[in-house]
């Protein structure tokens, strides 16, 4: 075998914060430290991709794009690496081919060097456009395999999946244990095997979880492995992956030494721990339930998005319950791998089998979607009642799934129109509509922000609207071209302010509805409703919407009848849209949630009249 030192990917900026912190490491957190870690000597420093791209929108107020260039602004020396999950980009469903090779290009503009590409299901169709667009930029395409255990998941699998990523042109290949099923003498007969059969740098990225990884890094190296992933000691351990300080420790000596500065990287791992507990984050700990992962196979990544699901549902209790339904899951749609966004699909199911007590009554979009086929190939058989309950008389599809993608570049930039300022805005809004809408608008400044907030408020209080836009933009631009400093416009029954340096004050009329019936204004509270009527009520918590984009029709209104098994609306939980249906058939009388809103368990969604 090789003898030579290894090359060490960082993951501190990315995964590891993913893994532990719940990708709430803020920029601000990077910046002091940046050129510290950019002066130890890595292969690449993982900073972007994976959920960052999403948490910095929906949980931090951030700029994803911003992040990037401030990133190799102050880390000039180190490439910089991205996961990136082929077709599907950095979000959780698949993308036409040219938001793919456009998301690329302005990834390489703005900084990005490395590109780690994967498939959850290790479907290559998926991961060919992304690495083509990566070589086209210039860039180091990284094709990865996912690891995983199953009947189906064999060492011909992946040396096969590895050898037709060589055949696409990849610069190095990525052995990925995300779920830390590997073990240290499986590790070595898996890289050993790809070391005779591929002649590029071989990665090797293993979570810590049940403790395994360290010792399949020793043997990976003894393998001929070119790459490892390791992390800073204070976001290092438990679902991350294994500690910089250890092993850059246990090969010191050796030919395989990182010849890193161990002082360095304790001087780096002091700010983060100072970081860490300033913050309140947690530690990386293997409790039983993390060395359970042998059994289970649940990595530890979707280990805390389950925790962090089950208490938003208050039923952490059940914890249990879920871990056992996630393998019967599993199996019974193919043994995808458990990564994103497999991971919260079949995650997602399992959790919402447990919750209704009936399994499979709730299905989300996403897990019809990849029992059509249009997240790719399922590894292994599907149970047919379960695809029967789905399809129908329909079969999945045998295509390649970006094939049957209709959208295109231009019809997202014309759906979010004037709030997009340029490329990036768009593609942010392509990836994640609502939480990019949201973040655009809330940055938009002076006249224009408040023409965007009015009309929000106007879709708020009336369904249809009162007032054309335009009138709306002569308002605005009146009030800031004049010394008026208020300017109030009353119709049908809603008065709207506008006041120069404050907000959009909006007074709408009642919320009681033609029926009669006063909608809640807080989950839980009792309204009185006629007998008549029935309850269509939050199967979770999350967050309701009445249609499927910002830009479509609604499901439903009131007064329209329904049909039973009819979507009525979706509520986003657990990262996926989860569609309501109805039971029986109806006739809606009251939607007694607003667009957009927070709902909690059991909160009064509609009103509807049997028929």
């Amino acid at each position: 075998m090789r003898s030579k030192p290894v090359k060490v990917t960082d993951t501190t900026l990315r995964d590891a914060h993913q893994s532990l912190w719940a990708t709430r490491m803020r920029t601000d957190d990077m910046l002091k430290i940046l050129d510290r870690i950019d002066r130890i000597g890595y292969w690449s420093l993982e900073v972007w991709g994976g959920a960052t791209f999403d948490a910095t929108l929906r949980f931090l107020d951030e700029n994803p794009w911003d992040r990037l260039r401030v990133i190799k602004k102050h880390a000039p020396r180190t490439p910089l690496q991205m996961l990136l999950r082929g077709q599907n980009l950095v979000g959780y469903r698949q993308y036409p081919d040219d938001i793919v090779r456009r998301f690329v290009h302005e990834s390489v503009k703005n900084g990005m060097d490395i590109f780690r590409i994967f498939d959850a299901l290790n479907d290559t169709r998926n991961l060919r456009v992304a690495i083509e667009a990566v070589k086209e930029a210039g860039a180091h395409a990284q094709g990865a395999v996912c690891y995983t255990i199953s009947p189906v998941h064999t060492l011909e699998h992946y040396v096969e999946t590895a050898l037709e990523l060589v055949e696409m042109g990849v610069d190095s290949i990525c052995i990925k244990d995300m779920a830390a099923l590997l073990t240290p003498y499986r590790t070595y007969k898996l890289v050993e095997r790809f070391r005779k059969e591929i002649d590029l740098p071989i990665d090797i990225h293993c979570h810590y979880i049940g403790g395994m990884a360290p010792m399949n890094y020793l043997k990976a190296i003894e393998a001929g492995v070119d790459i490892i992933d390791t992390a800073t000691v204070p976001l290092a351990f438990g679902n991350s992956q294994p500690a910089i300080e250890m092993v850059a420790a246990a090969l010191k000596d050796t030919p395989h030494d990182t010849g890193f500065d161990l002082e360095a990287l304790f001087d780096i791992a002091k700010y983060w721990e100072d970081v860490r507990a300033k913050r309140g984050f947690q530690r990386g700990i293997t409790s039983l339930t993390h060395m359970q992962v042998f059994s289970h196979q649940v990595p530890g990544g979707m280990l805390s998005n389950l925790y962090s699901q089950l208490e938003q549902q208050k039923a952490l209790d059940r914890m249990n319950e879920v871990l056992e339904e996630i393998p019967r899951v599993r199996a019974e749609v193919g043994y995808p791998p458990l990564v994103t966004p497999m991971s919260q699909i079949v995650g997602t199911q399992a959790v919402l089998n447990v919750l209704t007590g009936k399994r499979w009554a709730i299905i989300p979009d996403e897990m019809k979607q990849y029992i059509k086929g249009l997240y790719g190939r399922a590894p292994g058989p599907v149970d047919k009642d379960i695809q029967a309950k789905i399809l129908g008389e329909d079969k999945p599809i045998a295509c390649r799934p970006a094939d049957l993608i209709t959208e295109k570049f231009e019809d997202y930039a014309k759906a979010i129109g004037d709030l997009a300022k340029n490329e990036e805005d768009v593609l942010t809004y392509a990836l994640f509509p609502n939480e990019a809408r949201k973040y655009l608008e809330s940055h938009v400044e002076g006249a224009e922000k408040a023409v965007f907030m009015m009309s929000e408020e106007i879709r708020a209080v009336k369904e249809d609207g009162y007032m054309d836009i335009n009138q709306v933009r002569e308002l605005i631009k009146l009030l800031q071209e004049s010394d008026v400093s208020e300017v109030t416009v009353e119709e049908d029954g809603v008065k709207i302010s506008v006041r120069k340096g404050l907000p959009l004050a909006v007074e709408a009329p009642s919320a009681t509805s033609a029926s009669g019936v006063a909608a809640p204004n807080e989950a839980g509270s009792e309204q009185s409703y006629p007998a008549h009527l029935k309850k269509i009520t939050a199967p979770m918590v999350g967050t309701f919407y009445i249609a499927p984009s910002p830009d479509s029709e609604p499901f439903v209104r009131e007064g329209d009848e329904i049909v039973e098994g009819q979507t009525v609306c979706i509520v986003e939980a657990m990262k996926l849209m989860n569609e309501i249906a109805a039971e029986e058939k109806g006739v809606i009388r009251e939607i007694a949630v607003e667009n957009g809103r927070p709902v909690e368990y059991g909160q009064l969604l509609f009103l509807y009249e049997p028929i």
